[in-house]
């Protein structure tokens, strides 16, 4: 687990002093991902990895396109020489490719970061998508409504999380199917 106690400190140094809730929210995800373990087998690594890492982007001192999938991406794989799986996951995270085509960006994206791994894609979603913005577990349900009033109705990020609703929703199922299939149950999972 040394990945993951790098990921988590680089996540705390980066986040919690100018970004605290996104900060809450990061440990919360990571937390999450630490907890399907169980149904990840040699996987849970890389999953606790860059759910702690998922939201590094948003630092201030990261920020390049504007986009935070890319930017933590690019920050994982230039600065720190990240694993290329984490920096993947990292851009890819909750749908990242509609968001990224609505904002001129999708060629970037996938040139820099080819999409692999669609499970571990859908999990670190799940994981994303089922935590608040104070890391606490919620469904998927009020974690759209969440971002959609945090939002507004005229943004562009409530129109990309209204056209990503489908894949969302589709990483959650697989990854609930998933849990039920192998008899786990998440203390945290509402």
């Amino acid at each position: 687990m040394r990945q993951v106690e790098w990921a988590r400190e680089l996540a705390r140094k980066v986040l919690e002093r100018r970004l605290p809730r996104r900060w809450e929210h990061s440990q919360g995800v990571g937390r999450r991902a630490e907890s399907l373990a169980p149904i990840l087998g040699k996987d849970a690594e890389i999953l606790a990895a860059s759910a702690w890492l998922h939201d590094i982007g948003y630092a201030p001192d990261l920020i390049d396109t504007g986009f935070h999938p890319i930017d933590g991406g690019r920050y994982l794989r230039d600065v720190h020489g990240a694993d290329e799986l984490l920096c993947r996951l990292v851009a890819h995270h909750t749908c990242a490719e509609i968001e990224a085509g609505q904002r001129g960006l999708l060629d970037i994206l996938t040139g820099e970061f080819p999409k692999e791994r669609g499970d571990l894609v859908e999990a670190l979603t799940f994981c994303d998508m089922t935590t608040s913005p104070d890391g606490l577990p919620l469904t998927v349900f009020d974690r759209l409504a969440e971002i959609r009033s945090r939002y507004g109705p005229d943004d562009e990020v409530t129109w990309c999380i209204n056209r990503s609703e489908p894949c969302i929703l589709s990483a959650v199922r697989a990854v609930e199917s998933r849990l039920a299939l192998s008899d786990v149950r998440l203390d945290c999972l509402v």
